[in-house]
Formats: structure tokens, C-alpha cells, sequence
């Protein structure tokens, strides 16, 4: 923002010998956000939820693209949305459609327009010299978001590459006159023989600028994607140091503004950057997180989802999505307040199948409980018991609020499929002070007593701490599970 004031003097009529006026404009702030016109376009024919009308997708898509386009640090100067049978290939809203676009764009003094849809160059192009202004659609949108927010290098990195990517196909040249010519065209001169008085062998049109920028696109690709390649062999490196300790891992996903890193901050501690705009955090971050039962697990926050995510985008980012396709157990973090929450949840699921871990185990977490009514809460809390059955229902949590968090940590305890937890009976020696403190610091002791020069103990323990323990030697009979069995 700045503020711009101007003193200026305005002198009375040529008849009045008053003396003049000083005249002082009033101080206003000045926006320097970039004004955009949105573009929205729904399909008549397009596949929708029961009693969802026509259009109605379409709409709240264009109103998550104010969102997207605020997180852009746009000013949202208006919207437009039309409804179609099908996309003009040559316009995707067609020419009629485009006259009216850009008389508002006129109207409203937005020299941006950004449609809410995926163009192609040629659409793109056409788009753009119909009505004299520049011209974005979503996927470029969601890039120069995640420009702005990736903090890491490696996330610097895959935005680079993914905007390259996106930007190969769209280069356009101007003909021959970008041409580089290697020598002298002109007629011949007193050294030239008719084609030209250039060097030998460089005569003619030579390299166009256009070949020379996608060559060196070209060339910048392969060096990100060798860089890129060299850090993900450095975290699959830690990955396995990770992994010489069972530790499982638990992974948020959700869609973008669900309040993962909320959940997050709430479950670990940590002090990761909340914010309400979209994508505010890409990079993953992970923490080591102690369950009810003591066994600890490193619980990792990932880049939110968003609908129609551009593959180019889910490929780029491995970096969060292998978190997700190595996590033991995956917590689907909803915004139950927002109304069309199961809408947006099969968004999430469509994006995991791709990844292809539709099948892992998953716990579904309901968030922002805080800003219900009492009878919503009670009505949705009734509705996930009565429809997944008590032990499969979702968590009610208000990770804001920190309500739920105990409940949802015991849940996480109980579906948590690596290290489980094992129910033993042990009798150790009083003089093995040592182990018995490992199974206080790292187990919970369910019962104990003294017997002679022994304590007796009944308790829960990860399987790895018991093998690691050896507490097979000192188990009481047939009570050791024959699936730690170590020989």
C-alpha cells in the first residue's frame, strides 16, 4: 500500500482580485494488488451430486478462485461466469462471450483476466487478442502461488520445474524477424558471390529466438530435474536412517485450508506457519510424536489438495506426496464447517487413488468442530457413528480449540498398523534395574508386584522394544506372542 497526496493551487476567477486558494487533496491509499477479472465457466452436462443443480460446481469453483487469486496477492476487481454445452476450442467461451469480457474488464479497469479453467496455448493466445489483456487460467494461478510460499530449495526447485513445464508449449515467436542471422544476406559485395558477403558456412536465417528459448528451457530442465534427483537420493538416505528406528509414520492430507497444520501444531507442537490462504504451507515438515501408549511415530504435514490439481503439479511435488505414499497410517483431515465438505473430501480421494494409496489405512478427521451449533455437532456426531459404525467413525476435533486431541490421539494408538503395541507377562530379576526402567520410560506397566528377588509385571510394550529388550527370556509362560518370536 501507499498513500499519495498532492498539494496543488487553484487560483479564483480572473475577475476576483481575492488572493488565491490553496487547495489540498485529501490523503487515500493507493492498492498496488494487481486487478483481476475472474472467469468462471460451468457445464450443463457435466457430472454432479445428488441435488447439486446445474452450474453449481462451476460457481463454487470461481469462488475458491477468489481465494486463490487473493492468496496471490490479486485485487478482485469482478467475476464473470457463463454456462455451456461444451468448450469453444478456439475460445473455450466464445466469441460473443469474449466482447462481453472485455467490455467488463474495460468497465472495472482490471488489465488481468484469470480464468477459472485449464487453457490450451491456442486458447490462451485467442483469448488474449480478443480483449487486449493478459490472460492466466488456473493452473498458472496455483504456480505463482507456489512460488510465493515454497521455502525450502528443493521445493524452489519443483516450482521452477513445474512452471518451465508449463511455460514449453506456450512460447510464441515473431516469424523471421527473431531470426539470428549468422552473416550478411545483402547482395553481393566485392568479396560476396550472390547469396551473401557473410562468413562461409553461416549464411542464412540461422537460429530463431523461439528455438533458442526453448533450448535453453530445455537445458534448465534437465539441470532441475538432476538437482532435484540428487536431494531426493539425500532424503531417501535419511529416509532409511529413519527406518533403521520403527518408527511409523502418520501423514495429514486434506484439502487446502482444512487446518492440517493447525492439527498439526496441536499434535506435535510444532510452530508450523497457519494461515487462512491457500497453500500457505508446501514444504513437509515432521515430528516425532508420542502416543498414548508410549510408542512413538513421526507424524508428517503435507501440501493441501485442491480440485482439478494439474498432474504436472502432483509430480513435481514428490517431496510432500512420498511422505504419503511411505505413511503408515494417513489422517483425512475434513473442514466439517464448510458445507460441501464431502464434495471436497472426494476431491482428496480422487488425488490419493492417483498416488495410489487408496488402500492404505486411513482415519478421517472432523475439523473445526468449534464453529457449529450445538444441535449441527450432535446431528453430525450421530450421522459419522451411525453410517461407519463406532469403531471406524471419524474424530470430531476442533484442533483450533483443542478439543478432541486426546480422543484422536488414542484413535491414532489403536489404527496405527506398524510397531504394535503387545500385552506381555514378565518376571525380571530386582538387578535388572536397567530394563525395568526401559519398560517404565518406553511401555505402560499395567500391574506389578514383588515375588522374592523378582518383580512381576503385566505390561504393554511396542514390539520393538520387547524384542530389543529380550523380553522373550523373562516372559512368563505362554504369554510371549509367537509373532515376536526372535530364534
Amino acid at each position: 500500500m501507499a498513500f499519495r497526496g498532492k498539494v496543488r493551487q487553484k487560483w479564483a476567477s480572473p475577475h476576483d482580485d481575492s488572493r488565491p486558494i490553496l487547495v489540498t487533496k485529501t490523503q487515500h491509499q493507493v492498492s498496488s494488488a494487481e486487478r483481476a477479472l475472474l472467469v468462471g465457466v460451468g457445464w450443463k452436462r457435466a457430472p454432479r451430486f445428488p441435488g447439486m443443480p446445474a452450474g453449481e460446481q462451476g460457481r463454487e469453483s470461481l469462488a475458491e478462485l477468489v481465494e486463490l487469486a487473493r492468496s496471490a496477492g490479486a485485487e478482485i476487481a469482478g467475476t464473470v461466469f457463463q454456462m455451456r454445452d461444451s468448450a469453444d476450442p478456439a475460445t473455450l467461451v466464445g466469441r460473443g462471450k469474449l466482447d462481453e469480457i472485455r467490455a467488463e474488464a474495460t468497465a472495472h479497469k482490471a488489465p488481468l483476466i484469470i480464468f477459472d479453467s485449464n487453457l490450451s496455448p491456442v486458447q490462451q493466445r485467442n483469448i488474449e487478442e480478443a480483449t487486449e489483456r493478459r490472460v492466466i487460467d488456473r493452473t498458472q494461478l496455483i504456480l505463482d502461488i507456489f512460488a510465493r510460499h515454497a521455502r525450502s530449495r528443493e521445493g524452489q526447485l519443483q516450482v521452477e520445474l513445474a512452471q518451465l513445464n508449463y511455460m514449453l508449449p506456450r512460447l510464441t515467436g515473431k516469424g523471421t524477424t527473431m531470426s539470428r542471422l549468422g552473416g550478411k544476406s545483402g547482395g553481393g559485395g566485392a568479396g560476396g558471390a550472390g547469396g551473401g558477403a557473410g562468413r562461409i558456412g553461416v549464411r542464412g536465417p540461422g537460429e530463431k529466438k523461439l528455438e533458442t528459448d526453448r533450448r535453453r528451457i530445455r537445458d534448465r530442465l534437465r539441470k532441475i530435474e538432476l538437482s532435484i534427483d540428487e536431494i531426493r537420493e539425500q532424503r531417501a538416505l535419511r529416509r532409511e536412517a529413519r527406518n533403521a528406528i520403527p518408527l511409523g509414520t502418520i501423514a495429514l492430507v486434506g484439502y487446502t485450508n482444512a487446518g492440517k497444520s493447525t492439527l498439526f501444531n496441536a499434535l506435535s507442537r510444532a510452530e508450523v506457519l497457519v494461515s487462512s490462504r491457500m497453500f500457505a504451507t508446501l514444504d513437509p515438515t515432521i515430528r516425532a510424536l508420542r502416543l498414548p501408549s508410549n510408542r512413538r511415530v513421526l507424524v508428517s504435514d503435507t501440501v493441501g489438495f485442491i480440485r482439478d490439481l494439474p498432474k504436472g503439479l502432483l509430480t513435481a511435488f514428490r517431496a510432500t506426496l512420498e511422505e504419503v505414499q511411505e505413511a503408515a497410517l494417513i489422517l483425512h483431515v475434513s473442514d466439517v464447517s464448510n458445507p460441501h465438505h464431502d464434495e471436497l473430501d472426494e476431491e482428496v480421494d480422487k488425488i490419493l487413488r492417483e498416488l495410489g494409496v487408496d488402500g492404505r489405512p486411513r482415519l478421517r478427521v472432523l475439523n473445526k468442530m468449534d464453529r457449529l451449533a450445538p444441535d449441527e455437532r450432535r446431528a453430525i456426531a450421530n450421522g459419522a457413528t451411525r453410517s461407519s459404525g463406532a469403531s471406524c467413525a471419524p474424530v470430531l476435533v476442533s484442533a483450533l480449540a483443542g478439543e478432541g486431541i486426546e480422543e484422536l490421539l488414542r484413535r491414532m494408538d489403536a489404527e496405527m498398523p506398524t510397531d504394535p503395541v503387545v500385552t506381555l507377562s514378565v518376571r525380571l530379576p530386582l538387578a535388572e534395574g536397567r530394563t525395568l526402567a526401559m519398560i517404565h520410560a518406553l511401555g505402560r506397566v499395567l500391574q506389578s508386584e514383588i515375588d522374592d528377588s523378582h518383580m512381576r509385571l503385566d505390561v504393554e510394550v511396542p514390539a520393538s522394544v520387547a524384542k530389543r529388550l529380550k523380553l522373550k527370556e523373562y516372559a512368563v509362560e505362554e504369554t510371549f506372542p509367537r509373532a515376536l518370536s526372535y530364534d
